[in-house]
């Protein structure tokens, strides 16, 4: 039995195969929201043990470890990131844009 090869057929070297989108950190892409482009970012979420969110869709706490999108305009800073959970990011266009918060909620 000969080790199995792990190399791409087809004799491509990296630099002629088509972009995925992925880069060093995973799938990075753009999306529009409120006109502008923004730039949405999966986040497995357990390198960041002891880091808690608040989500700028729920207005709810994202725990440590727990898998979310990082999103922020193309041209902005990283102070312009913000943290959402994915189902949070796929109904923002659906939501109102002003989230409630409860009365006793903590301000992040």
């Amino acid at each position: 039995m000969s080790p199995r090869n792990n190399r791409p057929r087809g004799g491509e070297t990296p630099d002629e195969r088509p972009s995925t989108g992925l880069d060093r950190y995973g799938l990075e892409r753009t999306e529009e929201y409120q006109g502008e482009d923004w730039k949405v970012r999966h986040v497995a979420g357990a390198s960041a043990t002891g880091k808690r969110y608040r989500c700028p869709g729920c207005d709810q706490e994202i725990p440590s470890g727990t898998p979310h999108l990082v999103a922020w305009p193309e041209y902005g800073g990283v102070d312009d990131r913000r943290h959402w959970h994915k189902a949070c990011w796929n109904a923002k266009d659906r939501r109102t844009s002003k989230v409630q918060r409860s009365r006793n909620a903590p301000r992040y």
